[in-house]
């Protein structure tokens, strides 16, 4: 999996954006202006941080090597995801899904409505 796969996955996302609110290489997606997704263009060893029911984070990390705490982020809810080639696209493309959709479920009624509206 590589980062222009992977951003063009999030952004057809309804009412996704992207920038780089941190630094030069951190590129961050979010909706509603909360982010669900990041990653560091610039790395070698290409990984996505995205969030996670923190239940289900655990028992990720458990099962696949390839998902780790989040690196810079609150460990209970983000995982970092290694695009290592080992996960499966449709497992990689699930757990941004779920990142997404965490996000979404936490926006008021009115921002829900405005999404909606976007879509």
């Amino acid at each position: 999996m590589n980062v222009e796969k992977l951003r063009l996955y999030c952004l057809a996302k309804p009412a996704t954006t992207e920038g780089f609110p941190f630094d030069g290489s951190t590129l961050v997606f979010k909706v509603a202006g909360k982010m669900y997704a990041l990653m560091d263009i610039d790395k070698e060893d290409l990984s996505m941080n995205l969030k996670c029911d923190p239940e289900r984070a655990i028992l990720l990390r458990d099962d696949y090597r390839e998902v780790r705490s989040g690196w810079h982020m609150n460990k209970k809810h983000w995982n970092t995801v290694q695009m290592d080639g080992l996960l499966s696209e449709k497992m990689i493309y699930e757990l941004i899904n779920h990142s997404y959709e965490l996000v979404v479920a936490s926006l008021s009624k009115a921002q829900k409505e405005k999404l909606h509206e976007e879509s």
